[in-house]
């Protein structure tokens, strides 16, 4: 994702979240946070998704995942998780992090297709509607060999 992607995202975010991120928060993250790495989905020529994670230390917190409401159910959720898996492979992270909504059970049940799993919960996590958020993780192999510095 580059700055001229921003305005399509932010529709996505508006249409996907209660509290959306703002253009500035956007801007930021593509413009300053070094930690970022943003993806987005493609079709037709129509930016219908987008996917980011911070890079922090030796694992990754997936920050969003989005697809227009229009576009679910057609695999591209599954393409950008995918995609954020081989990034955080290939940065050699040791696991994957997020938090989502305890009543998300259809963005639970994407995760855990793909190896997440429950670790805790994040009570009144949720601004809009104080609702808990179930934390997930993904660790890959090189976590058991993992030995700090």
């Amino acid at each position: 994702m580059t700055q001229e992607h921003i305005q399509d995202v932010l529709q996505i975010e508006e249409a996907c979240f209660a509290i959306p991120w703002t253009k500035q928060a956007f801007e930021r993250e593509i413009k300053e946070n070094k930690l970022a790495m943003y993806i987005i989905a493609v079709l037709d020529g129509k930016i219908v998704g987008y996917a980011g994670m911070w890079h922090v230390v030796t694992e990754g917190h997936i920050t969003n995942v989005a697809v227009l409401p229009e576009y679910r159910k057609q695999g591209i959720g599954n393409a950008l998780i995918e995609q954020i898996i081989r990034i955080a492979e290939e940065y050699e992270m040791i696991g994957i992090t997020l938090e989502v909504r305890i009543s998300n059970i259809a963005a639970q049940k994407l995760y855990i297709k793909y190896g997440f799993r429950p670790e805790g919960f994040r009570k009144n996590y949720y601004e809009d509607t104080k609702e808990d958020a179930v934390i997930m993780w993904k660790y890959f192999p090189n976590y058991e060999n993992y030995q700090p510095e």
